[in-house]
């Protein structure tokens, strides 16, 4: 597969690119970011835009792709509904929508989350936009999307971009694996689903924690089969 990766400059994103990097389906990584992160692997190639909403001079270099891992986002504390929602409703349909045209054939994976609201009427706004986001995905007719809602995550050690106070917490997941199995996950685990779900698909198009630890174990037993 030839894939497309935003975010990777993010906790998210880089531990879904170490992924990739180690799943020999993946043969080449663009890296569609703001700014450089230093990356030197041969399967990957850095495409640095200053504006991701501005790709108009870029898109010779975003066609013969295969699959979207969608890991750009923000948070919504200290930030208006109007900025939350340019950056996660606005920009994530704008680079879809320009993916679409060219690659129509394209699997389009989207990092949400858990408290998602689908029906877009709920109370918090941050649940709102990502229901918006998720439904107007579903729309444009790529040959799949895939919504994923992972809950809390834990970091893959040695990553240079997990937030510094998972130092202090990441102790703590055993023990909210045990007891909320449906609402924390390894972060490696989440990259491991959305590339089997990009190579071989899945029967759900919103992938909730219980189905990302389903893919990713599903992921390394194929790999295992193929002698790889």
């Amino acid at each position: 597969m030839n894939i497309i990766l935003t975010g990777a400059t993010g906790m998210v994103g880089e531990g879904v690119l170490n992924e990739c990097l180690h799943d020999p389906h993946v043969i080449h990584v663009l890296l569609l970011i703001r700014k450089s992160c230093g990356m030197n692997h041969p399967k990957v190639k850095e495409l640095v835009v200053a504006d991701l909403m501005h790709l108009d001079e870029v898109t010779s270099s975003l066609s013969n792709i295969d699959a979207c891992l969608f890991c750009l986002g923000t948070t919504s504390v200290g930030k208006s509904e109007e900025i939350y929602y340019k950056v996660t409703y606005e920009l994530t349909l704008y680079i879809a929508n320009i993916l679409k045209q060219l690659n129509p054939g394209m699997v389009f994976c989207y990092i949400s989350g858990t408290g998602t609201d689908s029906t877009e009427k709920g109370r918090i706004s941050w649940a709102r936009t990502k229901g918006k986001t998720e439904n107007d995905l579903k729309k444009l007719g790529f040959k799949s999307v895939y919504n994923f809602r992972p809950g809390y995550l834990q970091p893959t050690p040695g990553m240079k971009n997990t937030l510094p106070y998972y130092a202090y917490i990441s102790w703590i997941y055993p023990f909210l694996k045990w007891v909320f199995p449906g609402g924390a996950g390894r972060l490696s685990t989440l990259g491991q689903a959305m590339i089997e779900v990009c190579d071989v698909g899945y029967e759900k198009d919103t992938i909730e924690v219980r189905d990302i630890d389903v893919l990713a174990a599903t992921r390394i037993q194929r790999l295992q089969n193929t002698g790889k």
